[in-house]
């Protein structure tokens, strides 16, 4: 018996996350950083909701795919050149992970649509663009800002947990409100909540 369509983009999906140069240890195994991150955002998916779309699985586990191929560095310092960054992942992403779904058999709208939701478009007003949002948020406030808060300035760390707050669900915030957190990171979080 053949694979699924869904199985098939998957496998494609985390080939590419495996060529990540990039490795971090976990528990006593060398992974690539980006196929270890697209296994913590299915997790949290699976934690937000019951039965999600496969074009938004596929998503959700693409959202970085091949991020490490154009560095942040390679953008201007800033506010204007960190979004035009992300702007141009969220597209190079979007357009591959189609592709890909697209080989494995899947239609062009279904394809479109992982594409779509990778780009974030309709945060706010479509509930998987909020799914896979809130997905990254809580990636992020589990795993990486505890060294995150350690690199930035106090002022604009508490803006960006500011900001980052107002792009999640109450159903995220209540997550995140639950992880587990050093004592100043959840400081931190109370301070840019209280702002």
């Amino acid at each position: 018996m053949s694979d699924t369509p869904y199985d098939q983009a998957l496998a494609a999906i985390d080939a590419l996350h495996a060529e990540d140069p990039r490795r971090v240890e976990v528990e006593g195994e060398s992974l690539p950083q980006e196929l270890f991150y697209a296994r913590r955002m299915s997790a949290w998916l699976e934690t937000l909701a019951d039965s999600p779309s496969e074009p938004l699985q596929l998503a959700v586990r693409a959202q970085h795919l091949q991020r490490w191929q154009v560095p942040r560095e390679d953008y201007p310092e800033g506010r204007v050149g960190y979004l035009t960054w992300r702007r141009d992942q969220g597209k190079r992403a979007g357009e591959t992970t189609a592709r890909l779904m697209e080989a494995a058999g899947y239609p062009a709208d279904d394809a479109a649509r992982a594409a779509s939701l990778i780009r974030k478009q309709g945060l706010g007003r479509d509930p998987e663009t909020q799914a896979l949002e809130d997905c990254a948020c809580l990636v992020f406030l589990e795993n990486y800002f505890g060294d995150f808060s350690r690199q930035v300035e106090h002022g604009h760390l508490i803006r960006i947990v500011q900001k980052t707050w107002k792009k999640m669900s109450p159903e995220a915030h209540a997550l995140a409100l639950a992880l587990p957190m050093s004592d100043k990171a959840r400081s931190l979080v109370e301070e840019a909540l209280a702002g």
